[in-house]
């Protein structure tokens, strides 16, 4: 398993392209900027298959209904976000003017569910919290956050539908997964779970230790 990210959209939210061992392409969130996600596909001879998305704002959807209708890819989300692919107030691009292409064909997900492509498995885990329908995809020792984890931080509960509790929690939940992971979150840098699990205080139970 090959993961690429591309930064992309607005808001730079990082885009994940997965290659499994026949060239096929998985990509996590895809917040715009379609030319620059097609031409890397295009370069590193890579065919599209599936679109995963951890929540449905509008940062990480820029670009889903273009590759999507190019590459006859297709779509997943969970069900509880799949009102944003349609509506462009609920997904908060009306919000700031962003450009919004609704998404024709997607396929709704819940929490244990498993997509597979070739070789590769990526589980469904529901975080919400961020938004009611966020999802991070476990795939081997990888971990794709969405906006729940950040190195360090936890997405916004600032948000229509958004919960800090149910954030905590979803946040707890991933504390106590089996083992290490890679974390590749929707925002900025990549991390381990062991380190969030030793210096993340959302993860450690005192999510004020550090607000004065």
């Amino acid at each position: 398993m090959k993961i690429t990210c591309i930064p992309a959209g607005v808001l730079l939210a990082n885009c994940y392209v997965i290659e499994t061992e026949n060239k096929n392409a998985v990509i996590i969130d895809a917040g715009g900027d379609f030319e620059k996600i097609k031409r890397f596909l295009t370069e590193n001879e890579l065919n599209l298959k599936k679109i995963l998305l951890t929540h449905g704002h509008f940062d990480h959807i820029g670009a889903v209904q273009q590759l999507s209708e190019y590459y006859k890819a297709e779509v997943f989300i969970h069900e509880s976000d799949a009102v944003m692919l349609t509506d462009s107030t609920a997904s908060l691009a009306d919000s700031i003017g962003s450009l919004y292409k609704p998404v024709e064909k997607f396929t709704t997900i819940k929490d244990g569910d498993v997509i597979k492509q070739d070789e590769l498995s990526f589980e469904v885990i529901h975080t919400p919290g961020h938004t009611l329908g966020g999802v991070c995809y476990k795939c081997e020792n990888s971990l794709f956050t969405g906006d729940t984890l950040f190195k360090l931080s936890m997405g916004r509960t600032d948000f229509p539908n958004g919960s800090a509790s149910q954030l905590l929690n979803s946040l707890k939940r991933l504390a106590d997964l089996d083992g290490d992971f890679d974390v590749y979150p929707g925002h900025n840098e990549t991390t381990t779970l062991d380190f969030e699990r030793k210096n993340n205080s959302y993860l450690k139970g005192n999510p004020y230790e550090n607000i004065i």
